[in-house]
């Protein structure tokens, strides 16, 4: 059956509003459950246990999971270590049909899975389906990318020999995936290491565990053995330092902050006692990205653009739009638009189908936001929010600077949150520059009706996503490739053709006839 993008659930309809509405029930009903770590498949039981809270509601502990440490985490490694040769002779269909079951089940437990994220990650509905349906293509798309890699590469032949050029897998994997795509993101992390025939030490992020354990159930539940997958949650100081140094490793997948990312890329870059190759280190950082908005333009497509970019889940997005430049000739007629749209935007708990914004993730996330907005206000104008909402959870209001200097801290520095700068440029050629004055590089977007200016767009934009007359997030498996350039990582291009091979190595195997 040919690749396709898993549909999203349309609300609107009764059937699925009170599926919806079971489902969060049923997962109310799950508060508070621990979750074991699983190494080698065995069920591990520690003393140290992460909680996992309800953003809109802190004194709500969604569940709870076990906690590795290093000693636990070495151990995962070298279990990892041992499965791997027995998992990467399996044949390339057999790896494949895992994640097609996978995908089936996961699309039977869609509602239970958009639930929980609406509890444990504050993701409104229709964002926390988007989450489970982006999973959900991972599965599919690399199933299937596995057996096209499975036939090799094409070479040249030559008189009197026969050459095989093959793809074959790394080793042990350490995935580490961020929690604001807690199921998207850890699912294609994981299953593209798994489907080249590696073997993996899974940390999900701690501030979004439980929905990591549920996506390893799934996983087991379609056939990954156990030690071929070993789930090991714990802290990143900790538990992720002792996997990415560990001599058996033999790649890291990352996907989080900058600082994060360039302290393992550093860390993998040592050889230590009994390792025999150099660490592969695939990581996707972040971005201050950027929609330039030209002359002639549609303005009322450019502020839809510009809000669903910037406050589509709470900015808390890689992608995020969290800079707009604006060409002064149709900046009043932009910000117009804009701020009609930004004041119409409904803030609360995502349990209700109806609001466009939930919480932020965390205290830490509330606090980090509301100190940039602090900075803000003494480095530019307030047009709009830049308050909390309500008295319990991390809410925050959709918050628009304006008269922002293309340096200053807010339109410079990766805040992951519900904040927009609006940058004011001459013409296009300083929007240009503007949007490329920046370390990132991950994705930027032009909406213009100059052709010329759209073509320089293309060649002169540095990012790994650029998008023309539409918003600059949602990209889709298999049909918009996503990484990022500069400082925003790899550009590793996850659900493109290129991304299994990340996870493989080529050999050549040339016989004499």
């Amino acid at each position: 059956m040919p690749y396709k993008n898993e549909g999203v659930t349309d609300f609107s309809v009764e059937e699925n509003k009170e599926a919806m509405l079971r489902a969060l029930e049923q997962v109310r009903l799950e508060f508070g459950r621990t979750y074991p770590l699983c190494i080698g498949g065995q069920e591990q039981i520690t003393d140290s246990i992460i909680e996992s809270r309800n953003p809109s509601n802190p004194d709500v502990i969604v569940g709870r999971v076990y906690a590795a440490d290093e000693e636990l985490a070495g151990k995962a490694v070298e279990t990892a270590a041992e499965a791997f040769d027995s998992w990467s002779r399996k044949s390339a269909k057999y790896r494949a049909s895992c994640l097609v079951k996978a995908a089936a089940i996961m699309r039977r437990r869609k509602f239970e899975l958009s639930a929980t994220m609406v509890y444990e990650a504050g993701k409104p509905w229709l964002q926390a389906d988007a989450d489970i349906a982006e999973a959900i293509d991972f599965l599919e798309y690399y199933a299937r990318e596995a057996m096209r890699l499975h036939k090799g590469g094409k070479v040249h032949p030559y008189p009197g020999e026969s050459t095989n050029y093959r793809y074959i897998p790394l080793g042990v994997g350490a995935i580490i995936p961020p929690w604001n795509f807690p199921s998207a993101i850890l699912t294609g992390m994981t299953s593209a290491a798994l489907v080249t025939g590696n073997t993996v030490v899974l940390k999900p992020a701690s501030a979004t565990p439980i929905i990591g354990a549920k996506v390893a159930e799934i996983l087991y539940d379609a056939g990954i053995p156990g030690g071929v997958l070993n789930f090991v949650p714990g802290g990143g100081s900790t538990v992720g330092d002792a996997l990415v140094k560990h001599p058996l490793t033999r790649f890291v997948s990352f996907t989080g902050s900058l600082e994060v990312g360039t302290h393992i890329y550093e860390s993998a870059a040592i050889v230590r006692e009994g390792q025999h190759w150099l660490k592969r280190v695939v990581t996707e950082m972040g971005g201050k990205d950027a929609l330039i908005v030209d002359d002639p333009c549609d303005c009322v497509l450019a502020a839809d653009a510009a809000v669903t970019s910037a406050f589509g889940y709470q900015g808390q997005k890689c992608s995020a739009c969290s800079r707009v430049i604006v060409v002064e000739s149709v900046y009043n007629a932009f910000m117009k638009e804009l701020m009609e749209r930004v004041s119409e935007l409904k803030v609360g708990d995502p349990e209700d189908p109806d609001i466009d914004m939930g919480p932020v993730s965390s205290d830490e996330a509330y606090e980090k936001v509301m100190r940039y907005i602090e900075i803000g206000k003494e480095e530019a104008t307030l047009a709009h929010g830049g308050g909390r909402v309500g008295k319990i959870g991390y809410f925050i209001e959709p918050t628009v600077f304006v008269d922002v200097d293309p340096h200053a801290r807010i339109a410079q520095e990766e805040i992951f949150g519900p904040v927009l700068s609006v940058i004011k440029a001459r013409d296009f050629d300083e929007a240009l520059y503007i949007a490329n004055d920046t370390i990132y590089g991950l994705t930027g977007g032009v909406i213009t009706r100059d052709r010329d200016h759209i073509e320089r767009a293309k060649n002169e934009f540095h990012v790994g996503n650029l998008y023309i007359n539409r918003k600059i997030t949602g990209s889709l498996v298999g049909v918009q490739p996503f990484g990022g350039y500069k400082m925003s990582g790899t550009c590793s291009k996850a659900g493109g053709p290129d991304y299994l091979l990340l996870f493989m190595q080529p050999k050549t195997i040339i016989e004499r006839l």
